[in-house]
């Protein structure tokens, strides 16, 4: 007699859903007002132009310590136990020279640049053809590697255009004057994506503050270190709240590229709550929905591998567990077509 489709698993903890994220509160993408120094501006184009290559950009070490999901009271959420780690090394001064030089040319200032009602000043959305290198580091198995070692679980970059999203603050003087170096500079938030890895594009040596306040689970609020030039920090930011707490120094400039597990039989719970108003929204809808179609197709083309090899087999047909393949697929479909609202261009700066 045959025996029954998909043997039943031991029973596991529920887990629990992903949190709801809250945006920026504009719907159309704008333009910032305030001006990036000009002298930082200069300094970076006058570096000299270098192709990527991980032995002399990539310079990774493992941090001295990592946090789990559970010792912050996040047990049984998220897709990988580790929730954060402390500053490791990851790339060379070379690198950030070269990323700077990048992000801060011509045609990205004038294509790349937004605001919010979060933060004055981003860069993001750039191509590979106006920033190879910054893609290349992103994309290279050096880099992809030593992110998914730290964080528990083998990772890839979330998609094109959320590569090196940078956050860009310069002082104009206030903040000194106020002095608290602990205010909340970025509210309190839920980020879109699984996982974030944050470098610093900046030097710190003069800066006070700028550490990442997480909520834990029973309520207490830690101080996370921040990274330093050239080091780096992971997050789980789609599970774990947190805030960036204010930085009080010349600039900062940060680093941050988003990623998701590479495998696609992970539960997929990112959203574009956070991206939406800061982006070209055509161009990030549209790799949002291709890398979600390819998921979706590598999913059903095993799927259907398997099934021909039970039917092959002799074995039972199962209709609960193709209904649970069915239903998860259903809620990944039905959470992206939440994201299919109307398209707001950029507003220009006058």
């Amino acid at each position: 007699m045959p025996s029954v489709i998909y043997d039943t698993p031991t029973a596991l903890p529920l887990r629990k859903p992903a949190p709801f994220v809250i945006g920026p509160t504009n719907k159309a993408p704008f333009r910032p007002t305030n001006k990036i120094p000009q002298d930082v501006i200069e300094t970076a184009q006058a570096t000299p132009i270098e192709e990527f290559d991980a032995k002399k950009h990539v310079n990774f070490e493992f941090p001295k310590r990592t946090y789990t999901m559970k010792e912050w009271g996040y047990e049984n959420q998220g897709v990988s136990p580790i929730a954060a780690s402390e500053p490791f090394s990851l790339f060379t001064e070379a690198t950030v020279k070269q990323v700077r030089r990048e992000l801060l040319s011509e045609d990205v200032l004038r294509t790349c640049q937004y605001a919010s009602t979060f933060t004055k000043n981003q860069i993001r959305g750039y191509t590979q053809k106006q920033a190879p290198f910054a893609h290349a580091l992103w994309k290279s198995p050096e880099v992809q590697q030593a992110v998914s070692k730290v964080a528990g679980i083998d990772l890839v970059h979330a998609f094109e255009y959320e590569i090196g999203h940078c956050n860009l603050l310069f002082s104009d003087g206030e903040d000194e004057k106020k002095g608290a170096s602990d205010n909340v500079g970025f509210s309190w938030h839920y980020d879109s994506f699984p996982f974030v890895c944050v470098t610093m594009l900046s030097d710190c040596s003069d800066m006070k503050g700028g550490e990442t306040a997480v909520l834990k689970g029973d309520g207490e609020v830690l101080k996370v270190r921040g990274p330093t030039m050239g080091t780096a920090v992971i997050l789980q930011g789609r599970y774990v709240q947190h805030a960036a707490l204010k930085a009080i120094g010349k600039e900062r400039i940060s680093f941050i590229t988003a990623f998701r597990p590479k495998s696609p039989f992970v539960k997929d719970e990112m959203v574009l709550t956070g991206s939406r108003p800061i982006s070209n929204q055509s161009e990030l809808v549209y790799d949002y929905c291709t890398y979600r179609a390819d998921v979706l197709e590598i999913r059903f083309r095993e799927h259907a591998k398997k099934l021909r090899e039970l039917q092959a087999a002799g074995i039972k047909f199962n209709p609960g567990a193709v209904r649970e393949f069915l239903q998860e697929q259903k809620e990944m479909l039905e959470a992206t077509l939440l994201e299919m609202v109307p398209i707001y261009d950029v507003v220009e700066v006058e």
